[in-house]
């Protein structure tokens, strides 16, 4: 299984709110969750092969609710939490071997509860071997006013493989007037060959107190921010972009894609003012991304 670290260091713009926090310590049960899982074939489907998890993080069993791919299961993370508190350290290790298909996502949004003391971080290491299709696509992340988080995202895919990265960042608690009012939101995307060679990477520095975070580099006066990496060479990136391109100029939102760096694939951002005209938009370019690498149809949306 995958080893490492809990976390690596985080940006000072978090690791300078470093303190003891007044209610568990960081480190203590239930503050440092992690979740090791492992993927292998069996009669032609994929299966998790290998489990390990500590609380609050956890998974159900594999589901399999594609009717397009029987054969590749979703993978729910979980947390017994509800949200992510000040001192949480949560680390997971995603193993897929040659030739497996998962669909990795989240139980619900990620809350990331006010924090007085200390800060909280993710890391998530995703590994995904020869001819191997990974699809990572979380829900929503919400930093409520006062959050300091950081998360790590580390990738390593064979030349062959594909994996279809997600991320979505609303603002903060619009239904309650909040915008904005985290103190820091930092995130490091980084996708390597497996000799660790980078193929990209994409940080995040967003530090309402220190600089505007509201430029057109950043989410502008939107409410909600969504990006759709897909690192593959089974099409050309030219090829996907124009996918990407397409499905949302339908959506009438703002919103481009463009090609990864040494054509390792295509990547697409979209701004929306509401969570649900936002989620059509990115439900329809995965869609769309789905029906050119697969020749199926991204699986129906629950309810």
């Amino acid at each position: 299984m995958l080893t490492g670290p809990l976390t690596g260091p985080p940006p000072a713009a978090v690791a300078d709110h470093a303190a003891v926090p007044d209610t568990l310590p960081v480190g203590a049960p239930g503050k440092a969750g992690v979740l090791e899982l492992g993927f292998g074939l069996a009669d032609g489907r994929t299966e998790l092969t290998a489990h390990y998890q500590r609380s609050p993080l956890h998974t159900t069993r594999p589901l399999y609710p594609d009717p397009g791919r029987p054969d590749m299961p979703t993978v729910m993370f979980m947390s017994s939490g509800g949200g992510v508190l000040q001192g949480d350290r949560y680390r997971i290790g995603l193993d897929c071997v040659p030739g497996t298909s998962v669909h990795f996502t989240t139980q619900t949004a990620t809350r990331l509860y006010r924090m007085e003391h200390d800060y909280a971080t993710q890391t998530v290491d995703l590994r995904a071997g020869p001819g191997s299709y990974v699809e990572y696509l979380p829900a929503t992340t919400i930093p409520f006013g006062g959050s300091r988080f950081y998360q790590r995202t580390d990738v390593t895919l064979a030349p062959d493989a594909t994996v279809v990265l997600g991320e979505k960042l609303m603002a903060g608690r619009l239904a309650r007037g909040e915008r904005h009012a985290y103190t820091a939101y930092c995130a490091d995307l980084e996708v390597r060959d497996p000799d660790g060679r980078l193929l990209f990477a994409d940080p995040v520095r967003l530090v309402p107190g220190e600089r505007a975070v509201t430029g057109p580099a950043c989410m502008g006066g939107f409410g909600i921010a969504a990006s759709l990496y897909v690192v593959t060479a089974a099409r050309s990136g030219l090829e996907i972009a124009d996918t990407m391109h397409e499905a949302l100029a339908g959506t009438g939102l703002r919103g481009g894609a463009s090609v990864l760096p040494g054509d390792h694939g295509a990547w697409a951002r979209m701004l929306g003012d509401r969570s649900p005209e936002l989620e059509e938009a990115f439900f329809r370019t995965w869609d769309a991304v789905r029906r050119l690498l697969l020749g199926v149809p991204a699986p129906d949306r629950p309810g």
